[in-house]
């Protein structure tokens, strides 16, 4: 029987790059990919992620943090998330964020993050990916039976929004309306619902100069402090920061 783990150290050193992910990762347009080191600087990365920052090559970015280039509250947000799964070793599993990029430009992702461990078990950096989410509109015919519950979701974000209600509506098990959420959207029934508030939110607190315990209430949150919580884990910011942050 042939020794896996050597197998495994003569195909790696064969390859002779240990960066060789990027190659393939440079070919993905809607996805960013990158390795950090212990103090969160840019390792590896591909070209979708020099592409985002402005950059001009991926030299420009290795030896840098998320907070070194780009603008805040983007920068500081990612910052803060990389400490915090090198501090504690916690991995970021499909987390939905809402990031803000220069030129107030926003855009929904899911992102991933793993701490990296060497040889002997030490902490050395972190790996990730964060994925662009399509538009929530433009829904076509494979999705007849979800058009009802997806219309009232849009339509009563003011009101509870449970799960069992809106698959009935659609004709579907719970399991079938979060599988064909998932399959369409790439996230989850509860997601997609948290999505729709906390762009709902976003629209108001931008549009308007409504106080944020009344956008709470007309996004589906009685309580503003589970509001406040809610919008910072999505978008990094507190509602009054990112209010401020629109210039209104």
């Amino acid at each position: 029987m042939p020794d896996h783990n050597q197998l495994q150290q003569e195909f790696f050193r064969a390859l002779g790059s240990p960066h060789w992910a990027e190659d393939l990762f440079d070919c993905v347009a809607d996805t960013v990919y990158f390795l950090k080191d212990h103090a969160g600087r840019y390792m590896s990365l591909n070209q979708t992620l020099v592409d985002r920052c402005g950059c001009s090559s991926k030299q420009d970015l290795i030896g840098r943090t998320a907070e070194d280039v780009f603008p805040e509250p983007l920068g500081a947000q990612i910052t803060a998330q990389d400490r915090d799964v090198l501090g504690a070793s916690a991995a970021v599993r499909e987390k939905l964020e809402l990031h803000l990029y220069a030129g107030g430009r926003e855009g929904w992702c899911l992102t991933w993050k793993e701490p990296l461990r060497g040889p002997a078990g030490q902490l050395v950096g972190l790996s990730g990916i964060s994925r662009d989410l399509q538009p929530h509109t433009g829904f076509h015919a494979d999705i007849d039976q979800l058009s009802v519950a997806l219309t009232h979701i849009e339509d009563n974000l003011d009101t509870p929004l449970r799960l069992p209600d809106l698959a009935e509506m659609a004709g579907l098990s719970g399991y079938q309306l979060d599988s064909r959420i998932r399959n369409l959207f790439g996230i989850t029934a509860g997601q997609y619902i948290t999505r729709a508030r906390i762009d709902h939110a976003c629209a108001r607190l931008k549009q308007t100069g409504e106080a944020i315990s009344t956008v709470a209430l007309a996004c589906g949150y009685n309580d503003q402090a589970a509001f406040s919580r809610q919008f910072r884990q999505s978008v990094g910011l507190s509602p009054a920061a990112y209010r401020k942050s629109t210039g209104k």
